[in-house]
């Protein structure tokens, strides 16, 4: 990306307004969710009043640059931040929740509804062997009762309980 030129002082306040500030950087839809999503937290916790609010909102929808969302907060309380595995497996459910949504809504017209359809058969059918699969380790001991024993006859001498109860050994 090349910088721009420098404009000179006399030049018209259009051309001026394209340029960024120095060491501005633009910010994103998803900065200016969490920048709207403080200020309802704000206004919910009655630290905003509605019109300061709405006055705000604006702005923040208007914001070109992080240092103008910055200005917005700033007389704000920063929320906690948590940290460890329970932020992890929290973040883990919602992206999981937000891909089953996306998958699980109709698509708009012209949308790809095979690859929907084929998506959604492939998570079932890889559903459906693991719990297979889950089943025949449990019939079969190698979950519950560990390595089973050999005899010279390289026939098993110990099966699960489970199929000695069921008479199947």
């Amino acid at each position: 990306m090349t910088n721009p030129e420098p404009v000179p002082a006399d030049a018209p306040a259009a051309e001026k307004s394209l340029l960024p500030p120095d060491g501005a950087v633009r910010c994103s839809n998803s900065e200016r969710e969490r920048t709207s999503a403080a200020l309802h937290t704000a206004l919910g916790d009655g630290r905003l009043s509605m019109d300061e609010a709405e006055e705000r909102l604006g702005k923040v929808y208007a914001a070109r640059y992080r240092h103008e969302l910055d200005a917005l907060t700033i007389d704000l309380p920063v929320p906690e931040m948590r940290a460890g595995w329970g932020l992890v497996i929290g973040m883990a459910r919602q992206q999981f929740v937000d891909d089953v949504a996306a998958l699980t809504v109709r698509p708009a017209e012209g949308g790809s509804s095979r690859l929907r359809r084929v998506v959604l058969a492939a998570a079932g059918l890889a559903v459906l062997l693991f719990v297979i699969a889950m089943i025949v380790f449990v019939l079969n001991g190698v979950v519950g009762d560990g390595p089973e024993y050999w005899d010279g006859s390289r026939r098993p001498r110990c099966r699960s309980r489970a199929l000695i109860a069921a008479g199947w050994y």
